[in-house]
């Protein structure tokens, strides 16, 4: 792990020290929202931001891409830091995966979690090459991110939103109570 918290320790204190005030967030949205959605849209905020902060963070100027597929994977395999790439890379959109479907019917399907995983993945990609912050882009990190967004929806299966949930949701208000 070659240095990986001297680099990113900064981060998941950060993060470690923003639980309360999610929860705070997360309560003021339950009193608007219901629990559920108010704890799946701070749990996306929360397991994603500290991913693009490292993600988008400069690592000097310039860019790079590869729009060949498997072709950094496979040179990752030989590499040291095989474990921190591809973990790395599958956790991005993890907390995405997780509650999208959990809050959204829609997003209710593996193909629709999938397609969320990459368009995530693909605006992430495009900044990093835009801004030319000296970080590569890779079509290998698009299918990472969102592989590793299906796996985390596919866990999560059990606790998906129904259409149902979803009337419910547009036709109470925090003044009415909801169905029995």
């Amino acid at each position: 792990m070659n240095g990986t918290w001297e680099a990113w320790g900064d981060v998941v204190l950060a993060a470690i020290a923003a639980i309360p005030l999610a929860g705070i967030a997360a309560w003021w949205l339950a009193r608007r929202r219901g629990r559920r959605a108010a704890l799946c849209e701070v749990g996306m905020v929360l397991g994603t931001a500290p991913w693009l902060w490292m993600i988008l963070t400069p690592k000097g100027t310039g860019r790079s891409l590869n729009l060949i597929p498997l072709r950094d994977l496979t040179e990752q395999l030989s590499d040291n830091r095989v474990i921190e790439q591809f973990g790395g890379n599958l956790l991005v959109f993890a907390a995405l995966g997780f509650l999208l479907p959990i809050r959204l019917p829609w997003f209710a399907h593996p193909s629709r979690i999938l397609l969320a995983g990459a368009v995530a993945s693909i605006t992430v990609e495009t900044l990093q090459y835009a801004l030319a912050i000296g970080r590569h882009s890779s079509i290998d990190d698009v299918l990472l991110n969102a592989v590793g967004a299906l796996v985390a929806g596919l866990l999560s299966r059990r606790w998906w939103a129904q259409r149902d949930d979803a009337h419910e949701y547009l036709t109470t208000s925090p003044d009415r109570p909801s169905r029995p």
